[in-house]
């Protein structure tokens, strides 16, 4: 077994490729974290992600041993990154969780965990090793905490004594035998701050969010018509949320790190929602290569746009949202069609127009929306 010399060489190693954080444990998920999955699961809060309900893959998140043939240990690394500053964000500007706003962390980190792979080949001998980031069925909070470097918020997220949880998880599974770390324990007590603080009540119990009602699964993962009640709570966030973070006490005191691999991005900072709803699908491409923003396609980005300026209050957008009734994606002229309801719904013009889209159109949903606009005026 490698002892606590080896273990420090690697933590070394780790810093230099950007983990500021470093944690060793046995490849277990002890009976109260399988048990809490399998509600979560059973109870379908994964909304239209399937893929997190399925047995094989709930099977090895419970059971992380199946990820590698004589896998011994799993080194857990975080990656801090800059916690947001958007307090003084306009309703004319999107919110864009801080974590968004410059490389996409998926790319980054995985080329960072296999260059910390090969100097372990180094260091260590050739031993069988796996690395993840995000995708994988790994249920990666239970085994930072099993190692001690975070423990599990109420909120569901990992939180550090000096990151908060303002950090990225990240996971090198090898079959090399390393002395594993203390179990976290927990520090939140008897705060609940984050479990109101949700916008739409997605914190159902602690430790437990249900992805159906999260704005950062609506915004990002989320590929239909976001529910109508849903809406107004979503504010001018347009990819992500960070509510739930930004009020837990562990975050208020964490500074931005020295170095922020994800190289954050002028453009993303609160950007004006007029902008973005005039991408076009080339403009979209070019504003947002190699960002994570590119998971939620222009359609749906374009779609939180809408939303963000229906709740902003402004009218001055009731042009360019009417321009957007023409727009090839259903997603947009739907979402549109509502914010011009809450901007305008008693303006003659805008009544035109929706009569003239009503005419044309043959999205199911689209319709809907255009019911619903009706049924006010």
């Amino acid at each position: 077994m490698f002892n606590t010399n080896t273990k420090k060489n690697i933590l070394s190693l780790a810093q230099q490729h950007g983990f500021a954080l470093c944690a060793f444990t046995q490849p277990q998920v002890d009976a109260l974290n399988q048990a809490a999955l399998d509600r979560w699961v059973d109870a379908r809060m994964y909304g239209d992600m399937d893929y997190m309900g399925e047995e094989v893959r709930t099977h090895r998140r419970k059971n992380p041993a199946t990820m590698l043939d004589d896998i011994q240990t799993v080194i857990s690394l975080g990656m801090p990154y800059s916690p947001p500053n958007h307090e003084n964000a306009r309703p004319q500007q999107g919110i864009i969780a801080s974590y968004a706003r410059g490389d996409d962390y998926h790319e980054l980190m995985k080329k960072k965990l296999k260059a910390l792979a090969r100097d372990l080949d180094v260091l260590l001998g050739q031993h069988g090793q796996r690395v993840y980031v995000d995708t994988a069925p790994v249920l990666e909070h239970a085994l930072a905490a099993k190692g001690g470097l975070a423990w599990q918020g109420k909120h569901s997220l990992s939180i550090n004594r000096k990151y908060g949880s303002w950090f990225f998880l990240a996971e090198l599974f090898t079959t090399a035998n390393i002395e594993p770390d203390s179990e976290a324990t927990l520090h939140c007590g008897t705060c609940t701050d984050c479990i109101p603080a949700c916008p739409t009540g997605a914190i159902v119990s602690p430790y437990i969010v249900d992805a159906r009602l999260c704005i950062s699964y609506l915004t990002i993962e989320f590929k239909g018509f976001i529910p109508e009640n849903l809406r107004k709570p979503m504010g001018n966030r347009i990819f992500g949320c960070d509510d739930c973070q930004t009020i837990c006490p562990w975050n208020g005191k964490v500074e931005i790190p020295e170095v922020d691999f994800l190289k954050p991005r002028e453009d993303t900072f609160l950007p004006e929602l007029a902008k973005l709803l005039a991408l076009d699908d080339e403009g979209f491409r070019q504003m947002f290569r190699k960002s994570a923003i590119k998971r939620s396609k222009r359609a749906g980005l374009l779609r939180n746009v809408c939303i963000a300026m229906g709740n902003s209050g402004d009218t001055d957008f009731v042009p360019q949202l009417l321009d957007v009734l023409n727009d090839d994606e259903p997603l947009i002229r739907g979402h549109a069609v509502w914010a011009l309801k809450q901007l305008a719904n008693n303006d003659d013009k805008v009544r035109q127009h929706i009569q003239v889209l009503k005419d044309n159109e043959q999205n199911t949903d689209v319709l809907a929306e255009i019911a619903s606009f009706e049924r006010i005026i």
